[in-house]
């Protein structure tokens, strides 16, 4: 029987012909506290086979507050978020620099933290010894959103049609940040480097391709080049209606996405069976809150049928609030039985 880590390897290089799909549950705060019983039954039934870790700083960063209770919390860019709900993550009311800013004036307000890099590699190394996990790096630049929460997402989108000279040479610096900081995080022991960007509309990208292919784009081939380059795994998450870059990240290289296969279409997705693997998730829009078990089981047997290459597919879901705990109990239980038996 394979470890969990080698489980996931097998998996993501489409040879698990003989072994379960791998599991990784993502939770939030306020579904843990709403249903901390259900929650304990899924993770002991259905233990992951990966982690996330961090790794202590020699220099703390200027964050403040917790990003799950209401009240401010501010990033380790200075980014300052208001929350009115415990459990979940508040929005950005206040951009660093403000609408009127056309010339990006006022960027030098934007804290770049160099802080993160002076994360504990060893302590990274010893926790990576410790388990058989698959264990996923403790960093995940998002350029697209950290720029959203900079500037704010409307006034972005209009900067991006005709950048302006400062707010091109911060992305350079933004983006030399976060490389230095995967790089740092290649050279330890960690089996995968993650980064994210939610992308999607619910119909459509959230700007166009071509702008995308422009400015985001090469940002990611060099997050990717710099996971293989050291050997390692490397995943994105995005949400939304995000068919427009699967091309592009296949042609990356890009092993694992995290994203919302349902949104998307299952079946727009069949092109791409066997050339990347489809890290979840079951639907947390429609089926996790309102669906039956009977029409999970038929869900997760349609992702099965549709994108399983002896792998090329993680049972994972994201519990929130709004999930029923059964809903997703049944998501798990319907991966094991289509694919544990068939050792």
């Amino acid at each position: 029987m394979l470890t969990p880590r080698e489980l996931v390897y097998a998996t993501l290089e489409f040879r698990n012909k003989t072994e379960r799909a791998p599991r990784d549950l993502w939770s939030l705060p306020g579904a843990v506290a709403r249903y901390p019983e259900e929650f304990a039954r899924i993770m002991r039934d259905f233990p992951p086979d990966t982690m996330g870790i961090g790794a202590p700083l020699a220099e703390p960063t200027i964050s403040r507050g917790d990003p799950h209770k209401r009240g401010e919390y501010v990033d380790e860019f200075g980014c300052v978020f208001t929350n009115l709900v415990d459990g979940y993550i508040g929005e950005v009311k206040h951009p660093l620099i403000d609408a009127d800013d056309l010339d990006w004036d006022g960027v030098d307000r934007v804290h770049i933290p160099e802080e993160l890099l002076t994360f504990d590699a060893d302590d990274a190394n010893r926790i990576c010894a410790s388990t058989d996990l698959f264990v996923r790096a403790g960093v995940c630049p998002r350029p697209f959103e950290q720029l959203q929460f900079i500037r704010g997402t409307e006034n972005l989108y209009m900067d991006l049609l005709d950048p302006p000279p400062k707010m091109r040479e911060f992305m350079k610096r933004l983006h030399d940040f976060y490389c230095r900081l995967l790089l740092k995080w290649a050279k330890t022991d960690v089996d995968m480097l993650q980064f994210m960007d939610d992308w999607g509309a619910q119909r459509s990208l959230l700007i166009s391709p071509e702008l995308w292919v422009e400015y985001f784009k090469p940002m990611y081939r060099d997050y990717i080049d710099i996971a293989h380059s050291h050997g390692k795994k490397v995943f994105m998450h995005s949400d939304g209606y995000t068919l427009d870059i699967f091309p592009h990240m296949i042609e990356l290289g890009l092993d694992a996405i995290n994203a919302q296969i349902f949104c998307i279409g299952v079946d727009k997705l069949a092109p791409f069976r066997g050339k990347i693997t489809f890290w979840g998730e079951m639907d947390r829009q429609h089926l996790l809150p309102y669906a039956t078990e009977d029409e999970i089981a038929a869900r997760v047997r349609e992702v099965y049928d549709t994108l399983w290459c002896d792998g090329g597919c993680l049972a994972q879901l994201e519990f929130g609030p709004g999930a029923r705990p059964e809903n997703a109990y049944r998501t798990y239980l319907t991966w094991d039985e289509l694919t544990a038996p068939r050792g």
